[in-house]
């Protein structure tokens, strides 16, 4: 496990490395964040940006998403996978946002893990992204992939676990953008087969890093 100044020196590195770390899903208001982060799951960011501009026309107003007939948003998100059940959260989703917060994005971890198809990390990624709320930490594949080969964790499979021990760990208010880094990292750098020591910003950093090949 790293100490807080080994974290800090990683997050300080990764940053360094993405500058411009930001979420990679598209979105205008609030709640299309909201919206396009279940649509994710299982997919990739990339689809889900293929696929939303069409949803968030037909359907521009929260009310108006509130309002859609479920077959008619299960047909324009089919293409993202598991369509029936993202699309019934969505639908719902919209309703309990109107009927409960007065068309607004909630502002806390537990009112947001209340509205439908929403779990610690869409609320996490909402929390740090829309509202800038330190601490904020994203548990997502590349990060409980990347945060046990660096060492930032120790064997840890548990999203909930992971993200206690990065709260702990990260500096808060570097914490939104290090999990972005990171996922841009997983994907340039370091997947699940293969990663690229070689070229890793963190090469002198992380626990699981191939040792240089001698000249």
């Amino acid at each position: 496990m790293k100490t807080r100044e080994e974290a800090a020196e990683i997050v300080r590195l990764l940053l360094e490395e993405y500058p411009e770390a930001d979420c990679t899903l598209d979105y205008g208001k609030d709640y299309e964040l909201l919206f396009s982060v279940r649509l994710a799951a299982q997919c990739t960011d990339e689809r889900v940006n293929r696929i939303t501009p069409a949803l968030f026309a037909r359907y521009p107003t929260l009310e108006s998403f509130a309002e859609a007939d479920l077959k008619d948003v299960e047909a324009l998100v089919r293409p993202c996978g598991f369509y029936h059940s993202k699309a019934r959260d969505i639908v719902a989703c919209a309703r309990t946002l109107l009927a409960r917060h007065g068309g607004k994005v909630p502002q806390t971890m537990e009112e947001l893990t209340a509205l439908p198809g929403v779990g610690r990390k869409t609320a996490n990624l909402i929390l740090g992204d829309v509202f800038h709320v330190p601490g904020s930490t994203v548990v997502d594949t590349h990060c409980i992939r990347l945060t046990n080969r660096i060492g930032l964790v120790d064997g840890e499979k548990d999203p909930v676990k992971i993200e206690s021990a990065l709260r702990a760990l990260l500096p808060p208010e570097h914490s939104n953008a290090f999990c972005h880094a990171l996922v841009l990292h997983g994907r340039a750098v370091c997947p699940a087969r293969k990663p690229a020591c070689d070229r890793c910003c963190l090469r002198q950093n992380c626990d699981s890093a191939e040792p240089a090949a001698t000249p």
